[in-house]
C-alpha cells in the first residue's frame, strides 16, 4: 500500500490564502509566500481602519456643523457651548445631517442656542 506523503491541509490552507488575496497587485495574489505577508498586513489595516472610520466621520460632522454655524454668525465652540446651556441633546451626526438636508430646521436650532447664549453675553 502506498504511503500518503502530503495531505490536503497544506494545499487547502494555501488555496484559502490565495483566494483571500484575489485582487492584490503583482505577486501578492499568486505567490503564497508574498500573499501570506500581504494578507496579514491588509487584515491589520482593515482592523485598525474600522476603528479610525468613527473618528473620521466625527471630523466630517464637525466640519459640516462649523460651516453651517459660521453662516449663521456663530463659531463652532460657541454653538456647542450654547447647546449645553440650552440643554439640547442632539448628537453631531444628526446636527450635520440637519445642516445639510434641512437648513430651516438647523436655523431653528441655532436660534435656540443663540437665545441660551444671550444672558451670558449681556
Amino acid at each position: 500500500m502506498s504511503r500518503a506523503v502530503d495531505g490536503t491541509k497544506r494545499k487547502d490552507h494555501r488555496k484559502k490564502i490565495l483566494k483571500l488575496t484575489k485582487g492584490f497587485r503583482g505577486r501578492k495574489h499568486t505567490n503564497f509566500r508574498t500573499a501570506k505577508d500581504a494578507l496579514a498586513k491588509a487584515l491589520t489595516h482593515a482592523y485598525r481602519d474600522r476603528k479610525d472610520k468613527k473618528a473620521t466621520f466625527r471630523q466630517v460632522w464637525i466640519v459640516r456643523i462649523n460651516a453651517a454655524v459660521r453662516a449663521e454668525g456663530l463659531s463652532y465652540s460657541r454653538f456647542i457651548e450654547g447647546m449645553a446651556k440650552a440643554k439640547l441633546i442632539i448628537d453631531r451626526k444628526m446636527l450635520a445631517d440637519l445642516a445639510v438636508r434641512d437648513p430651516a430646521g438647523f436655523k431653528a436650532v441655532v436660534d435656540l442656542v443663540r437665545a441660551a447664549l444671550q444672558p451670558a453675553t449681556a
